[in-house]
Parts: structure tokens; sequence; C-alpha cells
């Protein structure tokens, strides 16, 4: 199966998932938990015997530029084969996936900064390099350190990792370039105080998607100072925006036009609760409700007792849970309109360095029970429009350690579900660094118009 991934990968723009879960440039081990992750969701076991000869098909059919989910065709042909032999079952279910016209030109990216969410944007990128079709990370722009060794310094950074572990491959410092080579890839290294004098064309990169990941500027004037620098086209603002658009993906991001050059990827708990908040709203309808958030300590607070502007985020944060304010629950409405005023919020923040939860209290407008509920959210997680935003839990032994790297927007966890008529009470985990940084890749991709079509096609 690895090498078909691969050549399918290289030759084709095809990245290949079982049940969500992407299986391109991954072990061998990786590829079995992926199977076995099924059994947990479907009730069903996987088999790499069920999912090979459908991996074997689909690579001798012609198949480009599409994102395929053997692990579903598997367990659909299975279900519904009707007698068809593989080949023609395939060739209904990926019919217009072997249209070799569907791919875009690549887009140059710049990162406005290298913090935590930059450098997993990165190894987003670059992870994801050598298709055909994709984002071409160029180059980063941060400010010139003290240091001499700036560049061995935010190699080290990308290399090593605390919470999410070493980079997986090769990371080369280039002085005479002034350039970090990454996997093959050289990425410029660009140092500036403003993003308005900066000439992206002299390090020859054109129509660029700057992605900031400073929060310094937040509105539409801020923003557009980056739209002055020569060769920059569009941006991408990490945190929620004022005066443009917050697009949380598979909500509306149908909102994005071509006339669109600043967006805003909104926050990390806006893209947790947003998705689930729109699927319990398309189903049961919210009439009102509570977001508590309990969210890791992030870089804006101390680490021992401090002055701070802020009230309380001057106590130790490994030493505390701190109340404070989050603007989420309000932030909701911006991209999910029908939940204006609906919503209250509170955040605190607890000792660890990664992975939060929102914990949703919810007055709904038609009664439920926990089974009906649960089975809808995994329905939700795995056959709908937001498969990709929404994931489901069902371990009796999870905790939040367990949810690093979660590509996810939120992990409902359904053992702790509570339902009573017309309340209930549900826990998403969120991966606030990762799963948050995956939102902003396929926002980039959405606009860079390279989302690869999905087969099989849900609904």
């Amino acid at each position: 199966m690895v090498p078909l991934v691969g050549r399918l990968y290289r030759d084709h723009n095809v990245e290949i998932s079982i049940y969500g879960r992407i299986v391109v440039k991954r072990s061998v081990i990786d590829i079995l938990k992926a199977h076995r992750f099924v059994r947990q969701v479907e009730g069903q076991e996987l088999s790499v015997v069920d999912t090979f000869p459908v991996l074997e098909a689909v690579s001798e059919m012609g198949v480009n530029n599409a994102h395929v989910d053997i692990g579903k065709l598997a367990v659909k042909f299975r279900d519904e084969g009707e007698g068809r032999t593989l080949k023609e079952f395939l060739e209904v279910e990926l019919a217009g996936a072997a249209d070799e016209s569907n791919g875009t030109p690549s887009t140059d990216v710049v990162l406005y900064g290298f913090g935590r969410i930059g450098r997993l944007l990165a190894r987003l990128m670059i992870d994801r390099s050598g298709a055909g079709h994709s984002l071409s990370l160029k180059a980063i722009v941060v400010r010139k350190g003290s240091a001499a060794n700036d560049l061995e310094k935010r190699a080290s950074l990308l290399r090593r990792d605390s919470v999410h572990g070493s980079f997986k491959g090769t990371i080369q410092i280039d002085e005479e370039s002034n350039s970090l080579i990454v996997n093959g890839n050289m990425i410029k290294v660009i140092f500036a105080d403003s993003p308005d004098n900066i000439d992206y064309t002299e390090y020859g990169i054109n129509n660029a998607l700057i992605i900031d990941n400073t929060g310094k500027w937040r509105d539409a004037d801020g923003l557009a100072l980056h739209l002055k620098a020569k060769g920059a086209a569009r941006v991408i603002l990490t945190a929620p925006g004022k005066g443009v658009k917050n697009i949380v993906m598979g909500v509306n991001d149908g909102d994005i036009t071509d006339e669109d050059t600043i967006l805003s990827a909104a926050s990390c708990t806006t893209n947790a609760i947003t998705p689930v908040l729109k699927a319990m709203n398309d189903k049961f309808g919210v009439k009102n409700g509570h977001v508590e958030t309990v969210h890791s300590y992030t870089n804006d607070q101390n680490l021992i007792d401090n002055y701070h502007k802020g009230d309380r985020r001057g106590r130790a944060a490994g030493l505390n849970m701190v109340i404070t304010e989050t603007g989420a629950a309000k932030a909701v409405s911006k991209a999910l309109p029908e939940m204006e005023g609906k919503l209250t919020g509170n955040a605190i923040r607890v000792p660890t360095p990664n992975v939060s939860m929102a914990i949703l209290n919810l007055n709904l407008e038609k009664a439920t029970d926990k089974d009906e509920l649960n089975d809808y959210l995994r329905n939700v997680a795995l056959h709908s429009d937001l498969q990709k935003q929404v994931d489901y839990s069902n371990s009796p032994e999870a905790v939040s350690s367990d949810f690093v790297g979660s590509r996810a927007a939120g992990v409902v966890d359904g053992l702790a579900t509570i339902s009573s008529g017309n309340s209930c009470v549900l826990y998403v985990w969120y991966d606030n660094e990762f799963g948050y940084s995956c939102q902003v890749v396929r926002l980039a991709r959405e606009i860079a118009k390279c989302t690869l079509p999905a087969y099989p096609v849900e609904g």
C-alpha cells in the first residue's frame, strides 16, 4: 500500500485517506491504526484486506487531483455493492475524478510571523509539498533577533517542539541566501519591522498569499499594510478580525469571493465550537446556551507572578487555573449568524501547554436523548460536510494529551455527553494549536482554489 499511496500523491496529486485519516507519507503502523479507528466509530472491523483492492483499482483508473477515502469506499462496496464488480462500483463512485483538468497552479505563500501557529503551518505545508497543485511556502518574515545565530535558532524551533515532537524531515541553513532548506524546499527568511516595505518579487515571490500569524494587526486597515508590499495579493489573519470576514471552514467558507483580499480564520475556540453548533442547530435547533472553555495556557500569560495589563493573567500560568474572558461565544455569530445573541461564554486557563475543551450547555427546540444525539454527531463526523471539522471519540480512557495532533477543529467526547429532554451538555476537545492550524491551511487551500474534491461524495 505504501508505494501505491506515494505514487498516487506524487504523480497524480491524489490524497488517500481511511475514514478521514490521511495515509500519505505515513508509516505502516499509522496505516494499521487508521484501520483500527474505524472499529471505534462504525462498530465494524476494517482490514487492509478490504482496502488494498480498492487502492489497487484506484491506482489503475487514472484518477487525478482528488482526495479518495478508500476506507469509506471499501465499507460502502461491502454494504452497497449489489452484485457489481469493484471496478463497476468505483466507476460510479469516482465519476469525474479522472478529469486531468481540475488542477490549479501552485500558490506562493508567505508566513508573516513564525511563532507557535506559524511553525505548525510551515510543518503542514511542507508535509504536503511535492504534489503538483498545492500551497508553496516561499518565505517567512520575522524581526531580526539580537542573537548572531538567528537563522540557527529559527531552524531549531522548527526542528524541535516540546508539544508536537520533532520535525519529520531535514532542515539545513543557508547563510549565504538567508534561507532554510526544509525537505528540499528553499524558504527565504526575510527580516522586516513592517509589512508594507517588503518587495517580495525580489525573492521571486508573486501574487502571494500572506498568512499573518503575529496578531499585531487585526482590523482591515492594519492588515491592508500587507497588500502594499510588492508581490502580495491576499491576506489571512490567524486571529479574530474586525471589519473583515471571519471564516470557519465547513461553516461559512461559501461566503468567500474572489474580491476578498483580507480574511480572518477566527480563533481556535470559535473554530472548535461553531461546526458543532451548526450541526446541533440544523438538527435540533438551539434556543440559547453557554460555552465554558477550559483552555491551555498561552504565551500571553506570565510564567511567574508579574505585572500584566489583563486581569488575572499576571498570575503564574503553570500553577493556577485562571478565570478569564473569551470572545468566542459572541464570535460564533460572525460565521453562523443564526446564533446571534444566543450564547454566553467564559474561559478558564489551566496549567497544560496544549489541547483545550469547550463545554457547550445548550437549550434545544427539539427534545432528544444521549443515544440519538451521539449517533447524530458520530454521523456528522463521518459522513457530512463537516467531517473535516468535527471528529468523534468514544474512548473511556481519553484525556487531553491524546488529542495532541488532532486535525479536526473539535472532537466530540461521546461518553461525556449529557442529554435530558430539551437540554444537553456537550464536551468538545480541540488541539488549540494543531487543529486550528489545519483549519487555517484549509482556508488557504480554499482561497488558492486547490482544495481537492473528495470521494466518495457524501450525502
